[in-house]
């Protein structure tokens, strides 16, 4: 498949009820292995491809480096390609679309957007982080590739308190509908576990939702029935691989 025909392959896979499964990568061996293993698509996780570099997250990863690490793995692996690419490295709309179009250079054909300021404090206002999913679409409808916007919010993950957060759905309803509009393709909800909460935003959004499993998180068949279109793993395939890493290591070590 070409570029084009694998963007559209993926938006397909996205399906309310019937989502998705991506268990995050955070370089070619990986995603080969995913592969391998029976994967439709890929996705990397931010924390991951930073952590497997040395970096922290939160675009501490010099962008030079994920670039060439999206290459890496479309070069290696014949699936289609999501970029977790946090804030898109600026502030600015024309910034994050200029860095974005270089992931569509590489071959990747879509990113989780996030509207977290990542190297300040809080959200994006609606409005800012809609004008910023407006000039990504723009780019890429400019190169013509039916680029996947997986439109993230942070209200769920910034707030531990799990008892807040059904005073957040209403925020998160707004966001997922301003950010539909801009041009996603799909909105990211993560840190939101509970069940009736995901199943009221799932039935509110015109996109596909996206979780994130984590402790407490429902399962795959729940999370099904619910609505969700998309669920990922995030940093939890790299903690746990390095997990057992350390541990053959420490059986060697202690003989």
């Amino acid at each position: 498949m070409n570029q084009t025909e694998m963007a559209k392959a993926f938006a397909a896979l996205h399906q309310k009820g019937n989502p998705i499964v991506l268990y995050n990568i955070w370089d070619a061996g990986t995603a080969k292995a995913v592969a391998d293993a029976g994967a439709k698509a890929l996705a990397t996780g931010s924390w991951s491809v930073a952590a497997a570099h040395g970096f922290a997250d939160g675009e501490k990863l010099p962008m030079s480096v994920l670039v060439d690490t999206a290459k890496s793995i479309t070069d290696a692996v014949d699936l289609p390609l999501s970029v977790d690419f946090e804030g898109a490295y600026s502030a600015e709309p024309e910034g994050a679309a200029a860095n974005v179009a270089r992931l569509v250079e590489v071959g990747a054909i879509g990113i989780n957007f996030e509207d977290r300021v990542v190297a300040g404090e809080g959200l994006y206002s609606v409005e800012s982080q809609a004008d910023r999913i407006r000039a990504i679409r723009a780019m890429a409808d400019g190169k013509d590739i039916p680029f996947f916007i997986n439109a993230r919010t942070d209200l769920f993950l910034a707030e531990s308190d799990l008892s807040k957060h059904a005073g957040l759905v209403d925020e998160a309803i707004e966001r997922g509908r301003a950010y539909a509009a801009a041009g996603g393709n799909g909105f990211f909800v993560p840190g939101l576990i509970d069940p009736a909460l995901i199943e009221k935003i799932c039935a509110a959004s015109t996109l596909p939702v996206n979780i994130m499993m984590r402790a407490g998180a429902p399962d795959v068949k729940t999370l099904a029935k619910l609505g969700v279109g998309r669920i990922s793993y995030g940093p939890g395939p790299y903690r746990s691989m390095m997990e057992k890493l350390k541990q053959e290591a420490a059986a060697i070590y202690s003989l």
